[in-house]
């Protein structure tokens, strides 16, 4: 879809996908987020906001609060969100709005530009050639544990068998206690030399919030987000397959993703 003036109702907003050049995102292909609404590009000097029409209410409001919990409903709508964001970037570096960024009308979101002009420029040169990858690490913490717990009840077996019923049951919990102390530095000392060595190709890196304990019953202890320039990313992933290699043995998993669009790196865009 060329650049062309966006028609829109009384009860209709702007949908917002994300900011790229004007040059050279001329046309670009697809629809909006509900599978009809056209696409349109929408200048504003040298930056071209990549946006469609969309009906208010399937956003705001009570009805939108429910409608957003149903996976059944968001699922595809943000798959088409995300396919249109990516064909953005075959074109131009972009700058992701999160799913559902709605402006009330063009001027809200051209207020928008205006306040953020620069900022946006910088941010699309930083992202320029380069490509957002994930990289999680788990550990099955238990497994791990029951491990070390073993190797050194092992050795103090005798000592053990020798002592009464309450004084055994506290030297246990003391060993098992210096054995949780000793994994936990141990584990510090793993991420802080992953992290070194994975920064070596990366442009930039961000530690997002780790999540909670997974189906497997493992525990993750890395949530990291990495600005990877194009032409390092083959070095890049065979920097995580051999941390995965090296520290398979202490029960450490990597998981790595992408490209994804560069939302964890994006600037905060409020209105002021």
């Amino acid at each position: 879809m060329k650049a062309e003036k966006i028609k829109y109702n009384a009860d209709q907003g702007i949908y917002l996908f994300g900011f790229a050049r004007s040059v050279p995102i001329l046309s670009i292909q697809g629809t909006g987020v509900d599978g009809r609404t056209p696409l349109f590009l929408h200048r504003f000097s040298d930056i071209t906001a990549v946006i469609s029409s969309i009906v208010l209410d399937q956003f705001c409001g009570p009805s939108a609060e429910s409608r957003m919990q149903d996976i059944a409903w968001v699922g595809p709508h943000a798959f088409r969100h995300e396919a249109v964001v990516e064909e953005a970037m075959r074109l131009s570096p972009v700058l992701p709005a999160r799913f559902g960024t709605i402006f009330s009308s063009l001027k809200s979101l051209e207020n928008l530009l205006k306040i953020h002009h620069n900022k946006i420029l910088r941010f699309l040169d930083h992202v320029a050639d380069k490509e957002e990858w994930s990289v999680k690490g788990y550990i099955d913490s238990k497994k791990t544990k029951k491990k070390l717990y073993d190797q050194a009840l092992a050795g103090e077996t005798e000592g053990l068998a020798a002592l009464s019923p309450g004084v055994r049951y506290f030297q246990t919990k003391r060993i098992r206690n210096k054995m949780d102390k000793q994994l936990n530095s141990r584990l510090k000392e793993v991420v802080k030399g992953i992290g070194e060595a994975l920064n070596t190709n990366a442009s930039d890196f961000y530690q997002r919030k780790l999540l909670s304990r997974d189906a497997t019953g493992k525990d993750m202890i890395m949530n990291w987000a990495y600005l990877i320039p194009r032409d390092s990313v083959p070095d890049f992933c065979v920097q995580v397959d051999r941390m995965n290699a090296n520290h398979h043995h202490e029960g450490l998993s990597l998981e790595l993703s992408g490209p994804w669009p560069p939302y964890s790196f994006c600037p905060s865009l409020e209105m002021e």
